[in-house]
């Protein structure tokens, strides 16, 4: 489980204290997909980066952070790094932002593996085309040594899944995973989530400014509004009967069938 308990970002930026979160709580399960919903500036991705640990170096960060008990805030860095990737891994939205252009992708899914387990390279290998598998990549044994250039948008983000679920991380945090794909292609990626939820038993934090995409997914949602914690609530309670006044504002402009 993943447990985050009063947690407080505040942003050190020329003399001015930017508060990012305002003691935000909520946690993750294996198995469940957890939403967090909110418009740009409400602390959906500080909370993800915040996890991941990749907050910059003017940050501040009051709370706790558990992942199966272990507080991250206080570990250090070499215990940071072998929960990122391994225990906890990160599907970004761009993923053009995250893979190198000058290496095959099966190679860099293959660093992600080598990072954390001392093993022949052949083993890593079949671990990489096992992963490409999962994430519905066709012909893992070809896409492996090809170059994201080579790959449409939609396989380069399998791609950064593959590299996600690898190591069969226990949790993964997807920050607005499908914003740049097109419908057919975001419907396919949001499926695969969700096969990952039902077949690997992961859990998935699912950072999104989409309702549409709350109400396909989520078992449970965080609704977020200027660094704190509106509303959390099942997915069918949030959408039938919102109890906080921003939730049910966020729901007045479209209507959902569950």
């Amino acid at each position: 489980m993943i447990k985050v308990e009063n947690l407080k970002v505040r942003f050190y930026i020329e003399n001015q204290i930017v508060e990012a979160l305002k003691g935000v709580s909520f946690q993750l399960n294996e198995g469940e997909i957890l939403a967090i919903v909110g418009e740009s500036g409400s602390g959906k991705s500080v909370s993800c980066n915040a996890i991941m640990n990749l907050l910059p170096s003017y940050a501040e960060v009051e709370g706790s952070i558990l992942i199966d008990d272990k507080n991250i805030t206080q570990l250090s860095k070499e215990e940071v790094r072998q929960i990122r990737g391994n225990i906890v891994s990160m599907v970004f939205q761009e993923p053009s932002a995250v893979l190198n252009p000058l290496i095959p992708v099966g190679d860099q899914i293959l660093e992600t593996v080598l990072a954390h387990k001392d093993i022949h390279y052949k083993d890593a290998k079949e671990m990489v085309l096992k992963a490409m598998e999962l994430a519905k990549i066709p012909n893992p044994e070809k896409r492996f040594y090809q170059y994201p250039h080579e790959l449409s948008g939609g396989l380069k983000q399998r791609v950064v899944i593959a590299n996600a679920i690898v190591n069969k991380p226990k949790y993964i945090l997807a920050d607005e995973p499908t914003t740049a794909l097109d419908v057919t292609t975001a419907f396919q990626i949001l499926a695969l989530f969700e096969e990952l939820k039902e077949k690997q038993n992961i859990g998935i934090l699912f950072i999104t400014h989409d309702l549409g995409v709350v109400a396909q997914i989520a078992d449970r949602v965080v609704v977020m509004y200027k660094g704190e914690v509106m509303e959390e609530a099942d997915v069918y309670q949030i959408f039938d009967n919102p109890k906080s006044e921003y939730t049910k504002k966020l729901l007045s402009s479209r209507v959902f069938a569950l």
